[in-house]
C-alpha cells in the first residue's frame, strides 16, 4: 500500500508552516548580527568570530540539555518555550538601539541566551519528528523540511539585506521577533502524542546522561557519522565566522548586495534538498552522503577567487554558496533520515543532545579559531584553510557502514538494555 503523501496531513503542514517563517527569520539575524558588529560597532575579525562561536557555545551543555528534555513527556511545550524565549530576546535589540545602549556585550549575550534556546528546541525536536511522520516517511518529510530552510536561505538573506538598507539592522530584528512568535503559536496547534510518561523511563539524570553518549560512540552508524560531521563543522565554521566581514570588507559590498548573493547561492541549497530523495533511490542514501562531504567543504574555496567589478565578485561569492548548499543538503538529507531509522525512540533526546554536545560544540571552536588565524594570516588566507580541512571529514566514513547503505528499509534500532 503507497504511503499517503504528507502534504494531505494537516499536523505535519502546521508544524512544516511553523519551521518554514521561523527559518526565514533566521537568516534574518545570520545576517544581522555581524553586521551589526561590523557596520555599527566596528568589530574585528577576532571579536566576529567570538560573536559566532557565542551562538554556538551552548551546544557543549546539549549532552546534559537533551538528558533534562528527555525527562519532560510533552516535549511541544518545551519547543514552544523556547520559541518566546528567542522573541523576547531579539526584541531587546531595537529597544536597546532606540536607547543608545546598544554594545557587543549584549550581542554575545543575545547570541548565547538563543543559541540555548535552540538547543533546547532542536532537543524536543528530535522526539517530536518521529511522532509526527511515520517511518517511511523520515526521508520525505526530511526533504520537504530542508527545501523550506533553502528557501529562507534564498530569500531571507535578500529580504533581510533590504531590511537592513531601509530600517537599519536592529530594527529588522523585529521580523525574527514576530517568526518565533508564529512558530510557537503554530506549535500549539500541532496535536502530537506527547510519548511514554516519565515513570515509563525512572533512569536518575545522570545515568541518561552517561547512556545518550554512551550510546553515540558505540553506535556503528552514529560514532561513523559524529566523526564525519565534526570535522566538517570545525572547518567550514572557521570560514563561516568570516564570511560576513569578507563580504563587507575585502569585497566591499552593500548589505543588499551581500544578501541578494547569499539568497541567489541558496537556490543551490533548494535544488539540494529536493535532489537529495531521488539521488539517494538512484546511487544508494550512503554514496550521496559522502558526495556531499566532499563537495561542501570544498565549495568554500570558490569564495576566495571573486574579484573584478561588484557585479563578478557578487557571482562568485554567490557561486560559492550555491555549491556549498547543494553539496550540504544532499550531506544532511540522507543522513538525518539514517540517523532517525536507527536510534532507539527511548533515547531520542538524549542522544540528540549527546550528538549535538561534540558535533555543535566544536563550532564555537572554528569559529574562534577562524577569527584569530583571520587576524593573523588573513581572511582570505583562512577561508582556504577552512576549504583544505574539511575534505578529510570524508576519512571517517571508509570503516563506517554508512557508506555501505543503500536505503532504509533494513536499518532498525538495536534494542536498548541499559549498563552501568
Amino acid at each position: 500500500m503507497p504511503t499517503p503523501s504528507l502534504w494531505r496531513d494537516r499536523r505535519f503542514r502546521t508544524a512544516w508552516s511553523a519551521q518554514t517563517v521561523s527559518e526565514f527569520g533566521d537568516r534574518i539575524t545570520e545576517l544581522a548580527l555581524p553586521l551589526i558588529a561590523v557596520t555599527m560597532l566596528n568589530a574585528s575579525p577576532s571579536q566576529v568570530g567570538l560573536l559566532t562561536a557565542a551562538v554556538w557555545l551552548p551546544n557543549l551543555l546539549g549532552l546534559f540539555i537533551g538528558s533534562w528534555v528527555d525527562q519532560r513527556q510533552d516535549k511541544r511545550r518545551l519547543m514552544i518555550a523556547a520559541d518566546l524565549a528567542r522573541t523576547v530576546l531579539l526584541l531587546s535589540l531595537p529597544v536597546a538601539y532606540w536607547l543608545d545602549l546598544l554594545g557587543l556585550g549584549q550581542l554575545y549575550t543575545i547570541a548565547i541566551l538563543a543559541g540555548l534556546a535552540d538547543v533546547v528546541f532542536s532537543a524536543g525536536y528530535a522526539t517530536f519528528f518521529v511522532r509526527l511522520v511515520a517511518r517511511e516517511q523520515y526521508l520525505e518529510a526530511n526533504s520537504k523540511f530542508s527545501a523550506t530552510r533553502s528557501l529562507s536561505f534564498m530569500g531571507g538573506p535578500a529580504i533581510g539585506g533590504a531590511l537592513m538598507q531601509w530600517l537599519t539592522a536592529p530594527i529588522a530584528m523585529i521580523v525574527d521577533a514576530a517568526s518565533f512568535a508564529f512558530s510557537a503559536f503554530q506549535l500549539s496547534r500541532v496535536k502530537a502524542d506527547p510519548g511514554p510518561a516519565d515513570d515509563d523511563v525512572p533512569e536518575p539524570f545522570l545515568t541518561r546522561v552517561r547512556s545518550g553518549m554512551r550510546y553515540v560512540l558505540t553506535h556503528p552508524y552514529l560514532k561513523g557519522s559524529l566523526g564525519c560531521a565534526t570535522t566538517v563543522n570545525f572547518f567550514t565554521m572557521m570560514s563561516s565566522a568570516l564570511i560576513v566581514l569578507y563580504a563587507s570588507r575585502e569585497l566591499s559590498l552593500p548589505a543588499g548586495t551581500i544578501g541578494l548573493a547569499f539568497g541567489i547561492g541558496a537556490a543551490g541549497g533548494l535544488l539540494g534538498a529536493i535532489a537529495a530523495t531521488p539521488l539517494s533511490r538512484i546511487f544508494g542514501a550512503g554514496p550521496v552522503v559522502a558526495a556531499g562531504t566532499i563537495v561542501f567543504p570544498g565549495g568554500i574555496a570558490i569564495a576566495v577567487l571573486a574579484d573584478g567589478p561588484l557585479w563578478a565578485r557578487a557571482a562568485t561569492l554567490a557561486a560559492a554558496e550555491f555549491v556549498m548548499a547543494f553539496a550540504v543538503m544532499c550531506f544532511d538529507v540522507p543522513l538525518n533520515a539514517i540517523q532517525a531509522a536507527v536510534v532507539d525512540d527511548n533515547l531520542r533526546s538524549r542522544v540528540y543532545g549527546a550528538f549535538s554536545s561534540i558535533n555543535y560544540g566544536v563550532r564555537p571552536l572554528g569559529a574562534v579559531v577562524g577569527g584569530f588565524l583571520g587576524t593573523w594570516i588573513g581572511v582570505r588566507e583562512t577561508i582556504l584553510v577552512s576549504a583544505t580541512g574539511g575534505l578529510f571529514a570524508v576519512l571517517w566514513l571508509i570503516r563506517s557502514p554508512i557508506l555501505k547503505t543503500r536505503d532504509l528499509e533494513s536499518l532498525r534500532p538495536p534494542q536498548h538494555t541499559e549498563q552501568s
